[in-house]
């Protein structure tokens, strides 16, 4: 890769995340799984109206798990590209890739869980 690109103005760097993000939502199932359920997620505060401060937590948890992906995604083109061919070295990057973002996931759905029970059970 030529090192000028590095170098280039905000918007052609930006060109090359929207690009790279438009690349795993075309062919990452997961990626637009998670998408639509963020949407589905923002809907449904829209609808619920809590404070900014649940607003901030979902933005962040959202944030966390789309680049979990987008960064799961990014490790499993790298290593079909190093090594095509079946490599338990490359199954276990893999793997570990794929435990970050059930993590960032868990994640995301304790913080629902804590949502529900704040707004729905421990209601005065």
């Amino acid at each position: 890769m030529n090192d000028n690109l590095k170098n280039k103005h905000l918007f052609a760097r930006m060109g090359f995340a929207t690009s790279g993000f438009f690349h795993a939502f075309l062919n990452e199932k997961s990626v637009r799984f998670h998408l639509i359920a963020a949407l589905l997620v923002f809907l449904f505060l829209l609808f619920v109206r809590p404070p900014l401060i649940w607003w901030a937590l979902v933005i962040i948890v959202v944030a966390m798990v789309i680049s979990a992906e987008l960064f799961n995604t990014a490790i499993e083109v790298l290593c079909d590209f190093v090594q095509p061919d079946h490599s338990e070295k490359i199954k276990i990057i893999k793997d570990v890739a794929a435990g970050a973002v059930l993590v960032a996931s868990i994640g995301a759905v304790l913080v629902a869980l804590v949502f529900l029970l704040e707004f729905f059970i421990f209601t005065d």
